[in-house]
């Protein structure tokens, strides 16, 4: 494949000036083949820059030394007897193994500008679909100073959204509107006064329920913020509210500026919906925190040998505006291990460009009790906390899952354990006999 090694032998490891690679994005990509790494290197580099499957006319030495992608690493992994992924052609004389290892390959910026949705084609494009990969996987990015100037990024981020709500010095602490849909105007703005008034710093909409007909977002906001401010003026305290507006470009926008004259201080959209560039240009005029939520995200990442990483992806949410990003929650209902969510919280407070702030969202299946493992794992109260049953299932109602989660973070910041903390805690004790059995 023309276009890859940039004169370098394709049997060592390749290095790269990564740190000073002001005009070349590199990319990390586990694969897995049944030809040489070296060769699935050249693939990779080649069809995604300057080559093609055949040589052509125009493809010269110049335009191949500023526009081609390069090969920068290739660090060999474990070998395996059967592919991950199926469509995979072997060579000739295929001797039934399947070596794996992990390439790292850079792209001139020249060749798409600092765009992200132009730079997914780059970096990921037809490159799942090659008949000499059995496996690929995008592990991480490293973009140059462009892509900061091009986007700011998040205008709230962690500091924002605590001055907004608030809270400082612990976890901001939240819930899930549920049933996720259904509810009526009045009979979701019982459910949010009732949570409000019980301190909750912070309530979203579920997923599922953006702009449904049979409760038109216009209608929910006048319902929602009749019960925030009725709650405030009883409490002092504003609760932040996350409304669902993903939906078509123009509809975000009517819907955004919707929320911010009625008062309202929290979108959300979903990103595998809206897109990293809906996500950013929802950014570029949104006056209020973005609450990102990363559903769909297991189809790009459960298999181990397809998809992307939360590493790479959490970077591109970040650069687009996402001051709240969803990571899921340890101990949850889904497939993800515990090691794995960590990772994500952690890439997530890990400076991009010196800034980027995000807030991590901790959710599903959370509750008081999932405070001690989490603070264990990342040592910090810097997220978001969300349990839905958690806290409205709770035996003494909404306030005292509220109170609960709260004392919940309290013990793991101090290190005392849960059950002791619970002695002079009722609303721990008792969340500990409503969740803690199974």
């Amino acid at each position: 494949m023309s276009g890859a090694l940039n004169g370098q032998s394709a049997d060592a490891p390749k290095t790269g000036p990564r740190a000073s690679g002001k005009d070349r994005i590199f990319a990390d990509y586990f694969v897995e083949t049944p030809w040489p790494l070296a060769r699935a290197a050249e693939v990779i580099a080649g069809e995604q820059s300057t080559g093609t499957f055949t040589a052509v006319p125009g493809e010269t030495q110049a335009l191949k030394e500023r526009h081609g992608a390069r090969i920068e690493q290739i660090v060999p992994l474990e070998e395996a007897s059967a592919p991950l992924l199926p469509g995979a052609k072997p060579p000739a004389g295929h001797d039934g193994r399947y070596r794996r290892g992990r390439i790292t390959v850079s792209y001139p910026i020249v060749n798409f500008g600092p765009s992200i949705p132009n730079l997914m084609s780059a970096i990921a494009g037809n490159l799942f679909e090659l008949q000499e990969l059995s496996g690929l996987r995008l592990l991480d990015i490293e973009l140059p100073d462009a892509f900061a100037r091009r986007y700011p990024g998040p205008k709230f981020g962690l500091a924002g959204t605590r001055r907004l709500t608030g809270v400082y010095e612990r976890p901001i602490l939240g819930s899930i509107v549920k049933p996720s849909v259904g509810l009526s105007a009045q009979e979701l703005g019982s459910l949010v006064y009732e949570l409000a008034v019980a301190g909750l710093d912070f309530i979203k909409d579920d997923e599922l329920n953006a702009n449904p007909p049979y409760l038109p977002l216009e209608q929910k906001v006048r319902a929602v913020m009749d019960a925030i401010e009725r709650a405030a003026d009883a409490t002092g305290k504003k609760t932040m509210y996350a409304f669902n507006i993903t939906g078509d470009i123009d509809e975000m926008r009517r819907h955004h500026d919707a929320v911010v004259e009625a008062g309202g201080n929290c979108v959300m959209a979903s990103v595998m919906s809206v897109g990293f560039a809906g996500l950013a240009h929802l950014n570029g005029y949104s006056e209020v925190p973005i609450h990102a939520h990363r559903n769909q995200w297991g189809m790009l990442t459960r298999s181990p040998g397809l998809g992307m990483e939360f590493t790479a992806f959490q970077k591109l949410c970040r650069l687009a505006g996402a001051d709240h990003l969803h990571v899921n929650g340890l101990n949850s209902k889904f497939y993800e291990s515990n090691e794995s969510v960590a990772r994500s919280i952690r890439a997530c407070a890990t400076p991009l460009f010196g800034g980027y702030e995000t807030v991590p969202v901790v959710s599903s299946a959370q509750w008081a009790g999932s405070a001690p493992p989490t603070y264990a794992a990342i040592r910090s109260v810097d997220v978001m906390h969300l349990a839905g049953g958690g806290m409205l299932a709770h035996p003494d109602g909404p306030a005292a899952g509220f109170a609960s989660m709260r004392q919940g973070w309290e013990a793991a910041a101090a290190g005392i354990p849960l059950e002791t903390y619970a002695t002079t805690h009722t609303e721990l004790a008792r969340a500990i006999e409503k969740y803690g059995k199974g």
